[in-house]
């Protein structure tokens, strides 16, 4: 196996189909808004995606171990070709069932494509090469996030430009192409478990990954409360931004985020320069509260400032970006490197489980006659979700304590 070619294979894949998944969710999103949709219809609209990803992720895994990330993989890209495929109908069939079924083949392909490439970072990174592996897994999920923004701007810029139907055309060839180059260069069998990998394998019996996965649930819920739909209908609604610059500002929060999680390795290691561990981690997790009770207290004013919203929304990037690009690592290094697959899809279901709760929450309680009580609502509840992850964690290090630290 020639491993940095096929590292590279798999994260250009994965590249790819980030772009088209932020695309894909701008599209869908400032589409239905534009036809008059309301804030808990859209939310669940979302909801399959969300689900499917918990499911997906425990059973991808397990088909990772079983049958190799070569197959998670393609089965991830070929399902986000079809989702798109389903945008290119009359455009008197996009009703919300239809395009549920859509979101809900989005979600399964997003978490096969994400649990192949992050179970590779395992195959690539020497043993015992901990710096390594975080700087690894910070610059693919990073990048990732990055392009993820991007993919938001992108997908509002088509909108604008060339329609709802020949934006789903432009992804489904860049898919394609994707597609094309991950069958041609990358092996049949990595990953793959070298015993048979019963069903209840799918759950972790590590204490570490059980509260690290409660903690990225909780974490993730709090992101998710007013980024998914309070956040975006705030900005059109009681700020007046067209598609464009709500599609921009998403695009570039998300990008920033990649960035600084790609560069976190530089600043969140301790200063003997070791990896970071939960007691590490639930210090970021607590500095989140600051800039959510900023925004709070902004958005309650008579008068908001989009200024001091970039600015508060901003700093909660960074801090959330470090904060995920330790979790990041955390679930990588402490999984088994025969069985990555399966503690990495087990890890991610508890993630996106996060995400179908901080759906649910931001469609909900965004339903206020006034924009800024429903978005104060969202923020709100984000502070008490970042206060149980951060209890998650000091479960976390006792946990830690007790078995040691994180080993490849």
């Amino acid at each position: 196996m020639n491993s940095r070619r096929d590292y590279a294979t798999v994260t250009l894949a994965y590249w790819a189909f980030t772009l088209s998944d932020g695309a894909l969710r701008m599209l869908v999103l400032l589409h239905l808004h534009e036809l008059g949709r309301g804030a808990l219809e859209i939310a669940s609209l979302f909801l399959l995606y969300e689900f499917f990803g918990v499911v997906t992720n425990l059973l991808g895994g397990w088909l990772g171990a079983r049958f190799g990330l070569k197959a998670t993989l393609f089965a991830g890209l070929g399902l986000q070709i079809a989702a798109c495929s389903m945008l290119l109908v009359d455009p008197t069939r996009l009703g919300i069932p239809w395009l549920m079924t859509s979101q809900a083949f989005c979600g399964i392909a997003k978490d096969l494509t994400k649990m192949s490439a992050k179970s590779y970072i395992k195959l690539v990174v020497p043993a015992g090469d901990e710096t390594g592996l975080m700087r690894w897994v910070a610059i693919l999920t990073g990048s990732k996030n990055a392009l993820k923004g991007a993919g938001f701007f992108l997908g509002g810029l088509l909108l604008s430009l060339v329609g709802f139907g020949n934006a789903a055309a432009f992804l489904i060839v860049l898919l394609a192409a994707a597609l094309l180059l991950a069958v041609a260069l990358l092996p049949r069998a990595a990953g793959r478990s070298g015993g048979k990998v019963p069903i209840s394998g799918l759950f972790s019996r590590d204490a570490r990954l059980n509260w690290l996965a409660a903690a990225r649930l909780f974490l993730f819920a709090s992101r998710d409360a007013w980024f998914v739909l309070a956040l975006p209908l705030f900005l059109g609604s009681a700020l007046r931004w067209d598609f464009w610059q709500v599609g921009g500002f998403l695009a570039l929060w998300i990008v920033g985020y990649g960035f600084v999680q790609a560069a976190a390795p530089g600043f969140v290691a301790g200063r003997s320069g070791a990896a970071p561990g939960a007691g590490r981690l639930g210090l970021w997790t607590l500095l989140l509260v600051l800039p959510l009770s900023g925004v709070i207290a902004l958005v309650g004013g008579t008068n908001v400032s989009a200024g001091g919203l970039i600015v508060g929304l901003g700093l909660f990037g960074v801090v959330f970006a470090a904060t995920s690009a330790i979790h990041s690592y955390l679930v990588v290094s402490y999984a088994e490197a025969d069985r990555v697959a399966l503690r990495v899809g087990f890890y991610y279901a508890a993630n996106a489980l996060g995400r179908l709760l901080g759906t649910l929450l931001s469609g909900s309680l965004y339903l206020a006659a006034d924009p800024g009580r429903g978005l104060r609502r969202a923020l709100g509840a984000a502070v008490v979700l970042v206060l149980a992850s951060a209890l998650a964690t000091w479960r976390l290090r006792l946990a830690e304590r007790r078995h040691g630290p994180p080993l490849a």
